[in-house]
């Protein structure tokens, strides 16, 4: 018995480890979305799309990896906590990698010369690095079970939702050139994308605080009420 759960504590912290690497491979995702970006570049684009089947691979793989371990031996409710959190993490990691995606496929759109707004622009660069900054929080955090870590997400992320908020007031005063108002919306459309990013990370954190206290809540709304599931 004392073997059989000394395997059980291993592999699942090796499941672990795969799982918080599939949120560097995330933050590989969001870099190169920023440059192509940054640069209108839609051959660098194209890659971020194709390199998607990384992350879902990644999902898969930690997500039979638990079933598995789960079909082996029942976990005691500590493990448990860390089970569950885990796929929601790696649920979260796909969305995340799914949102660079859909950013990029929206490059495309925005032309070969678009009617840059400097200031869309320039809000957009510093929600992705927002972002990104979430996702390498919420990994620390969840490494490390460090709860006030992952509370503290939620600074960056309402500045996001801010920006994200700003930016749309922007996007609909750009003017009346058909092609600067399309590009525009198009721009809201990748911040949008941006912001869900931040909301992912957000619940990873929360998450963070589930696995430490057994206390599930939500970290943007205090107004309901607490779950627990006993040690």
């Amino acid at each position: 018995m004392a073997e059989s759960r000394t395997h059980f504590t291993e592999e699942l912290a090796r499941i672990e480890e795969a799982g918080l690497g599939g949120l560097q491979i995330v933050v590989g995702q969001i870099d190169r979305t920023l440059e192509a970006l940054q640069h209108q570049d839609v051959e660098l684009a194209t890659q971020v799309i194709h390199d998607d089947d990384r992350v879902d691979g990644r999902y898969l793989e930690v997500h039979q990896s638990i079933l598995s371990l789960l079909a082996l031996q029942a976990p005691v409710a500590g493990d448990l906590r860390l089970v569950a959190a885990l796929l929601h993490v790696v649920k979260h990691m796909e969305r995340m990698g799914d949102q660079c995606v859909n950013i990029c496929k929206l490059l495309p759109l925005l032309g070969h010369e678009p009617p840059v707004d400097e200031e869309i622009q320039t809000k957009i660069l510093r929600m992705g690095q927002l972002a990104r900054s979430e996702v390498v929080q919420a990994r620390q955090a969840f490494s490390m079970r460090d709860v006030g870590l992952a509370e503290d997400i939620l600074r960056q992320d309402e500045e996001i939702n801010q920006i994200n908020r700003e930016l749309f007031r922007r996007a609909i005063r750009i003017g009346t050139d058909e092609d600067a108002r399309e590009w525009g919306m198009t721009m809201a459309m990748i911040a949008r994308a941006l912001e869900r990013i931040g909301d992912n990370a957000v619940d990873i954190g929360e998450q963070t605080a589930f696995v430490v206290t057994g206390l599930f809540r939500e970290f943007s709304d205090s107004s309901h009420p607490t779950q627990r599931l006993d040690r």
